[in-house]
């Protein structure tokens, strides 16, 4: 079964350096029918002024997954770690017992664009962390490529929970399909373009919780980018 959540029925916030959309319940958007889908806690998309952006802040126990679509992005944290996340690039922040965290534009022209993703650990208290990769988009062209997992697998960066995450280009004649293994949820996010999935359009901005469903079949892609989340059955306990 596949429950569709359009770009323009999500949460939207705007201040004047910051337009985020909001999948999920998330700061002032509280919606109590999309309160996260298993352990996946929240999808932001934000777009960020040049010279803007979030001041030092708190999280706690929450992993915290940057997928930047355009621009550049640059983190600092109180670990004394500091990174620019660019396209292609990955990072995922294991906020652990705490940390404070800021994340700025430094482009002083351009806007910068980007997904940021919430998981719910299956560990809390640890020590914070975090890991960044860069991955070549044409090694996803036409597949699901794993960018996070539980171990690591495939030179996926680690998550601390019984989570994976995949990202694909899918483009006309193209046909990717993923097997879910039996009992497992997953939810798809559409970054850019359009696709068919399970035989339903999707366009850029658009999501599916996907319940039931043997595989995840996309075709019929126009310039689409993805990503998919599998997921444990969301009557688990966390």
């Amino acid at each position: 079964m596949l429950e569709l959540r359009r770009s323009s029925e999500r949460g939207v916030a705007r201040v004047s350096w910051l337009e985020s959309r909001h999948t999920f319940s998330f700061g002032s958007y509280d919606d109590p029918n999309q309160r996260g889908f298993s352990d996946l806690l929240v999808i932001n998309e934000d777009r960020v002024e040049p010279g803007a952006g979030f001041d030092l802040h708190s999280h706690r126990d929450v992993e915290i997954l940057t997928y930047v679509l355009q621009g550049e992005l640059e983190h600092k944290d109180t670990n004394g770690k500091g990174s620019v996340i660019r396209p292609e690039d990955v990072q995922l922040m294991s906020a652990g017992r705490g940390i404070r965290h800021s994340e700025f534009n430094p482009s002083s022209s351009d806007m910068v664009h980007f997904l940021q993703i919430w998981i719910a650990p299956q560990v809390k208290g640890l020590r914070p962390h975090y890991q960044q990769t860069h991955y070549d988009p044409e090694q996803g062209r036409g597949r699901l490529r794993l960018i996070i997992s539980p171990d690591g697998e495939h030179g996926s960066l680690s998550v601390l929970q019984d989570a994976r995450v995949y990202a694909g280009l899918v483009d006309l004649p193209q046909e990717v399909m993923l097997e879910l293994a039996p009992q497992r949820h997953a939810y798809v996010h559409v970054v850019r373009g359009s696709v068919d999935l399970n035989g339903e359009r999707m366009e850029a901005g658009d999501g599916a919780r996907v319940r039931n469903e043997p595989r995840l079949f996309f075709s019929s892609g126009r310039a689409a980018e993805v990503l998919v989340f599998d997921l444990r059955p969301n009557e688990l306990p966390r």
